[in-house]
């Protein structure tokens, strides 16, 4: 696959993914300074993970809200549970998926992240 290709499909699965909204206010902030790194996670992540066949986008997006859980990163979780209402994950996937990062990862890191996706899940009017 050319480059451009990658770009290009990386960019439809991210725009899917994460919407117009944030995508076109990603592209809009990003300068010289950024990107080269605009370009290596719209291809890298999106055209190449989050584009292949195994998963749906449902469970890619259930995988990552735990990984982004358990390691801590607010604001990119606080950005993928947003993003579940492009991919079918439900707030009851959310829910399980961390409370596997609970037992896995440390109830503190779930705490936090259980406060951040209710607080997301109450602005989009899924809030349990």
């Amino acid at each position: 696959m050319t480059e451009a290709s990658l770009y290009e499909r990386g960019m439809a699965t991210r725009r899917s993914v994460l919407g117009d909204t944030h995508v076109n206010g990603a592209t809009a902030r990003q300068t010289s300074f950024d990107a080269d790194f605009q370009s290596f996670i719209t291809e890298g992540a999106w055209g190449s993970v989050w584009s292949r066949p195994g998963l749906s986008k449902r469970e890619r997006s259930v995988v990552t809200i735990a990984l982004l859980a358990a390691l801590g990163h607010e604001e990119e979780l606080a950005m993928h549970v947003r993003s579940t209402v492009n991919t079918g994950c439900s707030a009851e996937d959310i829910k399980e998926a961390l409370l596997h990062v609970a037992v896995y990862a440390g109830v503190p890191a779930a705490n936090r992240a259980f406060k951040i996706a209710k607080e997301e899940l109450s602005n989009r009017g899924d809030g349990q």
